[in-house]
Formats: structure tokens, sequence, C-alpha cells
């Protein structure tokens, strides 16, 4: 099962018991403040879960599935995402 936004959202109500709305406007507000570090190339580090990165990737040579044309992919920027020590743990079960 994928976690959604919404599922978030219900947590968030459950867990704390602000409203929904409260809850969904805490949501949006982490996003927006997310989004907003990340468009300024700045790295956001969550202790103990992980870090989110800017990385710029070169432009290189590709082809199109479809119909096997060559074409040139240009330079971008890529968010990745590294996992924290204790998450990795947590996740293989080994904490």
């Amino acid at each position: 099962m994928t976690l959604t936004k919404d599922h978030l959202i219900q947590s968030i109500n459950k867990c704390t018991g602000m409203s929904k709305f409260q809850s969904k406007r805490t949501i949006e507000s982490l996003l927006e403040i997310l989004k907003k570090n990340l468009a300024n190339g700045e790295d956001v580090l969550i202790s103990r879960f992980g870090k989110l990165c800017v990385k710029a990737k070169n432009g290189r040579r590709g082809r199109n599935p479809a119909t096997g044309e060559d074409l040139m992919l240009e330079q971008r920027k890529v968010v990745t995402f590294k996992c924290s020590g204790i998450l990795k743990d947590k996740i293989n079960g080994t904490r």
C-alpha cells in the first residue's frame, strides 16, 4: 500500500487530536517548506529519517524507445534520498 497525503492527514488527526483541517494545513505547510528549500538547491536533513539532496545530472545521449531515434537529454537537477542508519536498520529489522 502506498502512503498518500490523505493517509498522513488522517494519521495526524488520530494521533494528535487536531482537526482534519489543521492536520491538512500542517502537512501542506511541511511540503511547501520542503519544496521551497529543494527548489533553492538546499538539502533537507530530517534526523533519524534521512536526507533529501538536490543533485545536478549532466546532459547525455539518449534514445526514444518508441521510435529508436537518438536524442540529446539536457542537463537537469534531480532530488535524491539517502536513508539514515537508524531508518535503514529499522527497515531491515536489525533494531
